[in-house]
């Protein structure tokens, strides 16, 4: 199993590192490095249909956790593509590490490219293990973990709208989002998408003890929303461009788990 993990791995990230190479050298040229993002998301569905055509385990073990994979990624994927995240101008975050890194930015930007293809292929492994073993849960496990993630999934798409149809609104330029359920958290797309790896996790335990690798699937997500490129770097760029109205509501709205807002 060990030798099956490492080569379906090392497949994963060859495969991310290739993408993400070809979307470096595409901002390289568009100077644009929100690409990034869309190639993060996409791969998954890659990786995904990788693991799938090479399966050695029972279809009805791993075709629920490929099609939660493919969805989650083509759906965020496709969100950021109709955000603009492919196309100028480019996203405040990136901007702001483009000023910082000068005057190696290219070499700074090949870095964190690859370094989102291996923690593509990193975090692959939350869901890699169905696709090599049988499950022992007759099923209950495997059902609780997949309505864990398409609930999440569920959630990450109408957070999502909720944000798009507020900034359409040409009244709203310049205000804070606060509008269902980013009134009731800061980050719902964060908390949704962690449900999203909650649910492959659960389902991993279905396939233990190998399954339990899933586990390391939460540990990074949450590092990556709360210390890396979640919640930090989306609040300080909110301050930057939105300052004490945004001070304003993070007083009043939580930063993650949703629940109503402070009066204040």
């Amino acid at each position: 199993m060990i030798g099956a993990l490492a080569s379906r791995a090392g497949q994963a990230w060859a495969l991310c590192a290739a993408v993400q190479l070809a979307l470096w050298l595409v901002q390289q040229r568009t100077r644009n490095a929100g690409i990034v993002d869309v190639g993060w998301a996409l791969s998954f569905a890659l990786v995904a249909a990788g693991f799938a055509a090479r399966a050695t385990a029972p279809v009805a073990g791993w075709a629920p956790i490929a099609a939660l994979a493919c969805a989650w990624s083509l759906r965020l994927g496709g969100y950021l593509i109709a955000r603009g995240a492919a196309r100028s101008p480019e996203d405040g975050r990136y901007a702001d590490l483009r000023r910082r890194w000068a005057p190696r930015t290219a070499l700074r930007l090949f870095v964190f490219f690859q370094a989102q293809a291996a923690l593509t292929a990193i975090l692959s492994t939350a869901f890699v293990v169905p696709f090599l073993a049988a499950p022992w849960d007759a099923g209950w496990l495997r059902a609780l973990g997949a309505a864990i993630a398409a609930a999440g999934i569920a959630g990450e798409t109408v957070a999502d709208a909720q944000l798009a149809r507020w900034r359409r609104d040409p009244a709203h330029r310049g205000r804070v989002c606060d509008a269902g359920l980013w009134a009731w958290s800061r980050h719902p797309n964060y908390f949704f998408e962690w449900c999203v790896w909650l649910g492959h996790a659960v389902y991993g335990l279905a396939f233990a003890p190998w399954g339990l690798i899933a586990l390391g699937g939460q540990a990074l997500i949450v590092t990556s929303i709360f210390k890396v490129t979640g919640i930090p770097a989306t609040e300080a760029q909110a301050l930057r461009s939105k300052g004490d109205a945004y001070r304003a509501y993070q007083a009043r709205v939580p930063a993650f788990v949703p629940r109503p807002p402070r009066q204040i």
